[in-house]
């Protein structure tokens, strides 16, 4: 099959469900778990956004002109405390509304170790397994993107907020108390957080005491030893026994490779006798 790659879609099962947007198909990847499969770059790339024909992607996918004008490419996207809506240099403050003015949930996961996530609430639980998380638990509610971030940094002083995708894909993490963490970032971090109900109201930021800790299990069968990474732009064929998924990678036995970093490249996708 022949289509260009978008990120693998994902549902919550025991294991994960993943399947491959190719054009008009969609690939169900759970059966070829155990079997051989050949990615083949053709060399050719489209924006993910205005689909014309592009030498180089930015930003997992974007043409030039889309990076450079999008909101949605913008730095507040990776940092959400730096939102500058409100001096009126938002690049699309529409989209703003649409994406960044909605409910947003603070949580806690566990992918290579403990970290703190914001994610907009639609976005769960696909946000927690893109990130390759084994448990996750949401602790607080808010109203907006950018009181989310400032959330989130508050609690990044105390815990990392970044995941290391190489020990992510190495094997799966000691379980940890994310119940209990929660509540004891929640009275360390207490003072800050009431300055930020008294800034925006009491509303603008709900703690979530309620929820089950999700327990993700990937469609995994041998992680790699040591992580070799695939790279379609230096070798445009990457073939080998799928060993697994998890995140937005593809494990084979002869290295990993980041599905979402390749969206826009066109890919024949070949499973092999």
């Amino acid at each position: 099959m022949q289509g260009i790659l978008q990120k693998m879609r994902s549902r919550l099962e025991n294991p994960v469900y993943y399947e491959l947007p190719l054009a008009e198909h969609c690939v169900i990847l759970n059966p070829l778990i155990g079997k051989s499969i050949k990615l083949f770059f053709t060399g050719r790339i489209f924006c993910v956004h205005c689909n014309r024909p592009i030498k180089k992607s930015f930003n997992q996918g974007y043409c030039y002109p889309c990076f450079i004008s999008l909101a949605q490419c913008d730095m507040c996207i990776m940092k959400p405390e730096s939102c500058h809506y409100d001096a009126g240099t938002c690049r699309e403050p529409d989209w703003a509304q649409s994406f960044c003015f909605q409910p947003h949930i603070v949580y806690l996961a566990n992918s290579s170790g403990i970290k703190v996530g914001i994610t907009r609430q639609t976005q769960i639980p696909a946000r927690w397994v893109d990130q390759g998380a084994v448990q996750a638990l949401p602790i607080f509610k808010v109203r907006s993107r950018y009181i989310s971030g400032l959330v989130e940094v508050i609690i990044a002083e105390h815990i990392s907020d970044k995941t290391s995708w190489q020990q992510m894909l190495k094997s799966r993490p000691i379980l940890i108390d994310l119940a209990a963490k929660r509540d004891e970032l929640t009275a360390v971090c207490l003072p800050e957080l009431t300055k930020i109900a008294d800034r925006f109201g009491p509303q603008a930021i709900q703690q979530i005491d309620d929820e089950k800790i999700a327990d993700i299990h990937y469609p995994v069968t041998n992680y790699p030893v040591k992580i070799h990474s695939l790279n379609l732009d230096k070798t445009p064929e990457a073939s080998g026994i799928l060993l697994g998924i998890k995140g937005q990678y593809l494990l084979l036995d002869t290295g990993v490779i980041n599905i979402r970093k390749f969206s826009g490249y066109e890919i024949e996708l070949t499973p092999e006798p």
